[in-house]
This record gives structure tokens, sequence and C-alpha cells, in this order.
């Protein structure tokens, strides 16, 4: 039998005893073993040692100067940040009474002196591994409630941000069923805009868990990055509002890509940009060849994002400011952090309060791009455009 196993073997024992020979003997077989042992003479103590460093395992006396090993495990059990903590006792009191005692104090096991080292040794190394156990399944269970919490909020706001623009959509199809007059381009343009961002909100559930479990391949093939951008900001024009948009390059740029995944990471960081960028405002989307890779950045002039929320806005349901509940279930920036992360390129955001902010991602190039002309090339698309 080998004894402890290596997830107990650091573990923290706490031992109290008022006999040093005791205490000698315990400490260097349980430091042997791997194990990291304090040893302390009397209650008073040991209840100080409890609180300033919880041990995982408790080794206690009975018979101590002082307060006795039963009243020490009664106040370790009526305090809860200790109350877990299990506790051995090792007394040279073999009654039964004091037994029952023991256990009715709190008390996990009991060992007889004089004791047998193995014996020792194997408890110690039961009650240590299921300690560990329970924690484990302490932290399952919170981590079940963490999860199905999570499932309830994306159920809420999910219902809450398909509930609007659903309504939108009816209002359209009863103008059309009722031979509206009303009916003009721009109003079907918008409700075109508005079906493509259920459809996306949809999809980036779908293939979020698609990334998670590894099942979505890419459609890799040359793709030219500035004329895809032009064309989707043409799509999504009719939610901007007065937005104004743009690209800006000095020549195509291409690169190995799936299409539709890289339309649908800029689509997204285009719209986001829109949520927080004023109606005076503008978007702008930048390409260029760097080096050995293609950098895509979408610039806004919004309020800005402070720096300790960068990292967590691309995280699953991450989201930062007091008014997120309105800016979407936080999925669309996780997709697009996952998809490009699945292209070998990485993403990031450049932003501070007050600032507006630049989000952009990388991909590998499929050969150096020259520029074209000398010029740089600037497409614009909205009423604003100049």
């Amino acid at each position: 039998m080998n004894h402890p196993a290596e997830s107990t073997a650091r573990s923290n024992i706490l031992l109290i005893d008022d006999s040093p020979t005791n205490l000698q003997l315990l400490v260097g077989m349980l430091q042997e073993h791997g194990y990291r042992v304090r040893p302390v003479t009397d209650g008073e103590h040991a209840l100080r040692a409890v609180r300033s460093e919880p041990p995982d395992l408790i080794l206690l006396d009975v018979t101590m100067p002082g307060i006795d090993g039963y009243e020490v495990c009664r106040r370790l059990k009526a305090d809860p940040d200790t109350a877990e903590i299990p506790v051995l006792f090792i007394s040279a009191l073999a009654g039964i009474e004091d037994k029952v005692r023991a256990f009715a104090a709190g008390g996990v096991d009991y060992v007889s002196k004089p004791f047998h080292l193995a014996e020792v040794l194997a408890r110690v190394h039961t009650h240590l591994e299921l300690r560990r156990q329970q924690r484990a399944l302490q932290q399952g269970l919170l981590r079940e409630r963490e999860l199905e919490e999570m499932r309830d909020k994306l159920t809420h706001m999910i219902a809450h941000d398909m509930r609007s623009p659903l309504l939108a959509l009816k209002l359209v199809l009863d103008l059309v069923r009722k031979g509206s007059p009303h009916t003009e381009p721009e109003l079907l343009a918008g409700a075109d805009a508005t079906l493509a961002m259920l459809i996306e909100l949809v999809s980036q559930m779908l293939d979020v868990s698609r990334f998670e479990a590894g099942w979505l391949t890419l459609g890799r093939e040359p793709v030219e990055l500035v004329a895809l951008i032009q064309g989707l900001l043409g799509t999504v024009q009719p939610l901007a509002g007065g937005i104004r948009t743009r690209v800006e390059a000095d020549g195509p740029v291409v690169a190995e890509v799936d299409r539709d995944l890289i339309r649908r990471v800029v689509t997204n960081l285009v719209c986001n940009a829109f949520k927080f960028t004023p109606n005076t405002g503008q978007v702008v989307v930048r390409v260029a060849a760097c080096g050995a890779v293609a950098r895509v950045a979408v610039v806004d002039d919004g309020r800005g994002i402070a720096p300790r929320d960068h990292a967590r806005i691309f995280e699953k349901f991450g989201q930062v400011g007091p008014d997120q509940r309105k800016h979407g279930t936080g999925l669309g920036l996780t997709f697009a952090k996952m998809a490009v992360e699945a292209h070998g390129g990485r993403i990031g955001v450049e932003s501070d309060l007050g600032r507006g902010s630049t989000f952009w991602f990388e991909l590998p190039l499929t050969a150096p791009v020259a520029p074209t002309t000398d010029e740089p090339t600037v497409a614009e698309i909205g009423s604003g455009a100049s």
C-alpha cells in the first residue's frame, strides 16, 4: 500500500499534543511521507494556528493543559470558517464514553494510544482523501449552480434580445399585408438587416458550442479582405443610423481564411461599434498587410472601455458597463475570438474611457501583398460620407 497518494501528500496537517515524545514521533513520520506538519502543544495556540492558516486535517489529543481537546473541537465546529476541517482524535483515553464524547464534539475518527504508526498514517490518508473528494464535490455543485444561473441568464437575454427585432419584423409584415404605401425600400432593407441580425444571434450560439466541442471546421480559401469588408458594410448600413462608416486600405489584402466566418467576425465588430458610437460619430475599418499577417481594425469614437475590462469582454457572456443589459448576450465577441484563433490568428482591443475603441485582429497571409497605388484607397459608405 502506498501512502499517501500524490493528491494528499503536500497536505497541511495541524498536530496538537502536549507530549513532546508524541509530537516528535508523529511529525517525523508525517513529514517522511511528504506532509507539511505544524505542531502545537495546547488548545489556545491550536485555535490561533487554525485561524491564521486553516489546515487540511487536525490530529488532536484530548488531555491537554488549559482547554481540552473536546472543547477545542467544539469551538472549531461552531465556527463556519473552520467547521469543515476534519478532526482526528489521538488519545490515551480508550473507553467507549471517551470515544462517544469525541464524536459528539465533531471528530471524524479516534485512535487510541499507544498507537501504531501505520494505522495513524492510513487514517490520515483516508480522511485527507475524503476531504479532497468533499471539496471536489462542493466545487462541482457550485459550478453546476453557476451553469444553471448562466443558462437562466442566457434564456432571459435571448428572449429579451429577440423580442424587439421580431416585433419590428411583424410590423413590416403587417404593413406589407395591408398594402400600405409606407413600405419603402428603406423599410424593407431595415427588415432584411433585422432578420440577418436574428440569424446571426442564433448562429453565434450554435457556433460557439461547436467551437467548444471541436466540431467546427474551417473552409479556407484565398479571400480579398478589403472587398469583403466593403460589401458587408453595405449590408449592415441600415443598422448604422446616422453613423458614418468607411474602409481604409492601401490596396488589396489576401488571406487564406474561411470567408463566411471572417465576414461574420467583422460584422460582429462593426455592429458592436455601432452600439457604442453616437449617431453623429463614425466607424472606420482599417485593413493592412503587416509582415506575414493581415490586420483588420474597427475603430469607433464611442465612450471607450476601461483597461481592466479588456480581457473580460471576450469571455462567454462577458459584458461591461452600467447599461450592459441593453447590449446583447455578449456572445458576439466570444465568437469572434474563437473564429480568429481557429485561423491561427489573434484578437484584441485598444481602448480607454472617453477615447473610443479599436477592436483588431490579425490573420496569416497567403503571400506578401504590395500596395497597388501610392495613395490610400478609401471606400466610404453612408449618408455622412465625404
